[in-house]
């Protein structure tokens, strides 16, 4: 995928595309001196991390007021700076790495997007309500659950990007959660799916 084949999926404007072309250039300078995503995924970013990303929006419910949103385990910034620079609200990107957290401080600085970065594990932050919770291959289902549900209202909804494995993953978080579940297909990667999940309870 192109910049032309982004711009053309996510019908983004120019001005929100320049920020976006602004993300990539710095995540290509700094992935030369720190590991923010998989070298090999690089060549290809613009479909491994940025559309995969971006093909949450349309998950994600509008609202009168800005959505508060917690993105758990945000490496560099995926999905949780996609959304956010697509307009989904206010996001809380929770990473305990001090080096990532640098990267994406720089990048919401420089984009001047709605999002806030928190530099600590989400087990030692000060709860808050939530209106979405996001996450990419951070965590199995069950753990992703336990971290942030006391974040959690009766209305929280979750968006988890995740592999091959998600019906096991599915399986074993049943045995201590009830929720209601759509598997969505990814639009970005063959085995890939999208776990929204609302009506969270612990049994």
């Amino acid at each position: 995928m192109n910049t032309d084949d982004f711009i053309q999926k996510t019908g983004v404007s120019r001005e929100t595309f320049e920020k976006f072309q602004l993300y990539a250039d710095m995540l290509e300078k700094w992935q030369k001196s720190i590991n923010l995503v998989s070298n090999s995924t690089l060549s290809d970013k613009w479909r491994r991390h940025f559309y995969d990303s971006a093909q949450l929006i349309e998950h994600i419910k509008t609202s009168d007021k800005a959505l508060k949103i917690l993105d758990l385990g945000s490496g560099a910034g995926f999905p949780g700076l996609v959304i956010s620079l697509l307009g989904a609200g206010e996001v809380h990107l929770v990473e305990g790495v001090g080096k990532k957290c640098s990267f994406m401080k720089q990048v919401v600085q420089k984009t001047n997007m709605n999002a806030i970065v928190h530099n600590e594990r989400i087990e030692q932050m000060v709860v808050f309500p939530v209106d979405l919770i996001t996450s990419r291959a951070c965590a199995d289902l069950d753990k992703l659950l336990e971290l942030t549900f006391p974040f959690m209202t009766d209305y929280t909804e979750c968006l988890f990007l995740k592999g091959e494995k998600s019906g096991d993953e599915i399986k074993h978080a049943s045995k201590k959660w009830c929720f209601d579940i759509k598997k969505i297909p990814s639009k970005s990667e063959e085995s890939g799916m999208i776990l929204h999940l609302s009506n969270i309870k612990r049994k």
